[in-house]
């Protein structure tokens, strides 16, 4: 098939560091590749691809200072989309609802994943008007706020099987990995950590928008066996996960999705994470991580992670969470979106 793979543009595709939607886009991008698909991507400039690039603007938008409205070169990367799109069977955005009104409004099929979350009130009156646009869910949970939506699938992401792979050493931490912000419970987190006497290694990015919550709320925390460790990228996290006993994910909100948990699977790592949002679906209790309902549940859950078998772990996101499967799921969407849109042919009866 001829497929697009339209990215935002606030990263890389994949990211340089953190960017949870473009590195699950490279992934799927270089999958369908392998798989002997015609695959362009419309991403930065500064994105890395076996995939035709179309850089739709030069460099990642949050790396470049010079950049006051984002929309601008969103909206240009719109327009290159329209101008080529006869050139592909399909088009895949991950950028929410922005290709709704002018694609729907075009023949050519077109499919949307929504990465994030869905319960903003503000959704409902756009989703109310543009109910039959077909859209994938990252997990059935990220649904429910939006009933009304034309949900096609749902597809759970998915990693390259080789890219984090467990490494032998001492398991003799516990890691938390993403971004430090108030839903991603990292003051929790340090709470846990400390009420178990065990060492906390925080691997994250802080967001200018955050940097007020980290000076005030994280950072005095911070010594004492806990230690921040910044950003990190694909290449440091087989080591970083590795070397953990746990990944605490102690969030609170209505995660979509959370890449981190089969990022820690992958390197034989359980989780120990809040039943919130996708948890219950990516987790399987008992086998591949622990699931809790607060910080108390947490800190008895401590005790367990030695019952979970790190090669048993491996092996589950072997079988669910590779990024071939999920490049199945999609080629299954996109076939069916390409088939509901072919004309059909009608007989004329000659005079």
């Amino acid at each position: 098939m001829r497929i697009a793979q339209i990215a935002p543009l606030h990263e890389a595709v994949p990211p340089k560091l953190y960017g949870g939607t473009e590195r699950v886009v490279s992934f799927l991008t270089e999958e369908l590749v392998n798989l002997g698909h015609e695959v362009t991507l419309f991403a930065s400039g500064d994105s890395v691809t076996t995939a035709e690039l179309h850089p739709s603007w030069p460099r990642a938008l949050r790396l470049d200072p010079a950049i006051r409205d984002p929309i601008a070169p969103h909206m240009l990367m719109m327009e290159h989309v329209a101008r080529r799109m006869d050139d592909f069977d399909v088009l895949h955005f991950h950028m929410d609802y922005w290709p709704f009104s002018f694609f729907s409004r075009q023949s050519k099929p077109f499919v949307t994943t929504l990465h994030g979350r869905l319960d903003l009130p503000e959704l409902q009156p756009v989703f109310n008007t543009f109910n039959k646009v077909p859209v994938v869910s990252i997990s059935d949970s990220q649904r429910r706020p939006l009933p009304q939506a034309n949900f096609v699938r749902t597809v759970l992401h998915g990693l390259p099987e080789n890219l984090l792979t467990p490494t032998p050493g001492p398991r003799d931490y516990l890691a938390f990995l993403g971004r430090i912000c108030p839903e991603k419970g990292v003051d929790k987190a340090i709470r846990i950590a400390r009420a178990a006497g065990i060492k906390l290694k925080i691997a994250a990015k802080i967001d200018k928008v955050d940097t007020e919550y980290f000076e005030h709320h994280i950072r005095p925390l911070l010594g004492d066996g806990v230690e921040l460790i910044g950003e990190i990228n694909d290449s440091q996290k087989s080591g970083f996960l590795s070397g953990a006993c746990g990944l605490l994910m102690p969030i609170d909100w209505p995660e979509p999705f959370g890449l981190v948990m089969i990022e820690a699977m992958a390197c034989g790592t359980p989780v120990i994470a809040f039943n919130r949002g996708s948890v219950p679906e990516v987790i399987e209790d008992g086998l591949t991580g622990l699931i809790v309902e607060d910080e108390t549940s947490a800190m008895a859950a401590i005790s367990r992670l030695r019952d979970l078998d790190p090669a048993a772990i491996r092996r589950r996101f072997e079988t669910r969470f590779t990024a071939r499967r999920m490049a199945e799921d999609y080629l299954s969407i996109y076939r069916q979106q390409a088939n509901l849109n072919r004309p059909s042919l009608r007989i004329v009866a000659g005079e």
